[in-house]
């Protein structure tokens, strides 16, 4: 799968879990919801930060 597919998908997944906490959770779950935006922020950079290394080898 491409680079950009997966960033993409990952941002995707932060801003529907924040959607359904905020409307159909009334906020509920904020914490859990903050912490899987942090674990889902940091597979994001480490992502990013493969690519960047790979393409600077080349």
């Amino acid at each position: 799968m491409r680079t950009l597919t997966i960033l993409i998908v990952i941002i995707a997944v932060m801003h529907i879990s924040n959607l359904i906490n905020v409307t159909l959770l009334d906020g509920e779950w904020s914490g859990i919801i903050i912490w899987l935006s942090t674990i889902l922020f940091l597979i994001s950079m480490v992502v990013y930060g493969r690519e960047v290394n790979r393409n600077r080898k080349k």
